[in-house]
């Protein structure tokens, strides 16, 4: 991607900050931020971050540990004061249209499971990001942005198509199968999705077209660097 013009990513991340109706905090899980932003960023994107609701977002305390001991990346994130600023004045994602945009990237943890369904403005973007040929990515549990899009022809957007995210098996080994509102990887195979998940925890993504997906956390470099490979055509 050159400097001269450079491809512009719309990156929504999740206003969510429990586990509904537990208390349990969740949130944006920190490295599916971190690991994308400076590899597209690095590359020469302008990354633009929105949620659904705007304004601050929840960061899951469990992905964050004490300076130094994180994933570069993470500690990168927590050094940098001008995202720390875009964190936590995100634009409202029903107020943007992916006419300004080559690319909307999805961003993972659990608080994704209950807002990015329900969100209008979501669902919009993925459409027409669909229908203008754009680059559609996520990351983990980003993935629950894409299930309610459909298509020009009115079928579902993953149906028929390679796609990847958490797994079922990650979700029961993490302990939240009974907490989350759906299993994503269920959710997106209902849809018609062919589902190629790789090893519970291993890195794994999947390039279909201008679709691009990936399982877990460690995963989300890999995404990034697809969506590079999408963008270049």
């Amino acid at each position: 991607m050159t400097t001269r013009h450079p491809k512009r990513i719309l990156m929504v991340l999740t206003s969510n900050d429990r586990m509904h109706p537990t208390d349990r905090p969740t949130g944006l899980w920190a490295e599916e931020l971190a690991e994308p932003f400076y590899t597209l960023t690095d590359a020469g994107a302008e990354v633009t971050l929105a949620s659904t609701a705007g304004g601050p977002v929840p960061i899951d305390p469990g992905s964050m540990k004490p300076p130094g001991d994180n994933e570069p990346a993470v500690d990168r994130m927590l050094q940098d004061e001008a995202l720390q600023r875009g964190i936590t004045h995100t634009h409202r994602v029903d107020e943007l249209s992916m006419a300004d945009f080559d690319a909307v990237f999805f961003p993972g943890g659990h608080g994704t499971m209950w807002d990015l369904p329900k969100s209008e403005g979501v669902r919009r973007v993925v459409e027409e990001a669909a229908a203008q040929g754009k680059v559609i990515a996520s990351v983990c549990h980003g993935a629950a942005g894409l299930v309610t899009a459909l298509r020009t022809d009115g079928q579902p957007l993953v149906a028929g198509r390679r796609v990847n995210s958490f797994t079922d098996s990650e979700e029961r080994a993490a302990g939240l199968a009974e907490v989350v509102p759906f299993l994503l990887e269920s959710r997106l195979r209902s849809l018609g999705a062919q589902f190629e998940g790789g090893p519970d925890w291993q890195p794994h993504a999947v390039r279909d077209g201008q679709l691009v997906t990936g399982q877990n956390p460690r995963s989300s470099r890999r995404v990034a660097e697809l969506v590079i490979e999408a963008l270049q055509g």
